[in-house]
């Protein structure tokens, strides 16, 4: 095994790389979700509007992502901090919704200024709602590791014990 892959799995077992590797995974769940909602409602005209359309998929995946990310990739449990978590999630999550709303804009004009299949134009609508979330991706992650912060020395005294016992305290 290279080098590189044996520092990759060595990382990966890592608070830090669990936590990654479970934001990432949370991100192509809720990813998945609103392509799904996206998909489904515009391109089997439930919504007819590209805007609507895209509104809706992201607005849908919101509350799986927040508990996702949350519970799963940060490890928080317990009654959420309105103010420390809450607002400061949903107010990324909406600035990452409004820039796939910019996005959203431009296809809209594509789409009239085109005489395309619906097929094309439901995978263009698609698509760039995905890149919308890839440039956001980053972004989010950086933000998010802020607000669902914690104690550092408690994440690591968690971490020994789960690997020593493989029991949670927090089970």
């Amino acid at each position: 095994m290279s080098k590189r892959i044996s520092d990759l799995l060595v990382w990966s077992k890592t608070h830090q790389g669990k936590k990654l590797i479970r934001y990432t995974t949370s991100s192509v769940i809720t990813t998945g979700v609103s392509l799904s909602a996206i998909l489904i409602t515009y391109g089997f005209h439930i919504i007819h509007g590209v805007l609507e359309a895209t509104l809706f998929g992201n607005v849908i995946a919101i509350i799986p992502s927040y508990y996702l990310n949350r519970v799963w990739a940060w490890g928080k449990r317990g009654k959420s901090h309105f103010r420390n978590e809450v607002v400061p999630y949903w107010s990324m999550s909406f600035l990452g919704i409004g820039f796939s709303m910019l996005g959203a804009l431009w296809v809209k004009h594509l789409v009239h200024t085109h005489n395309w299949d619906h097929l094309i134009n439901t995978g263009l609508v698609a698509g760039v709602n995905l890149l919308s979330f890839a440039i956001f991706w980053v972004l989010k992650i950086l933000v998010f590791n802020k607000i669902f912060h914690s104690d550092k020395l408690h994440d690591i005294d968690e971490h020994l014990v789960v690997e020593e016992t493989g029991i949670s305290r927090e089970s």
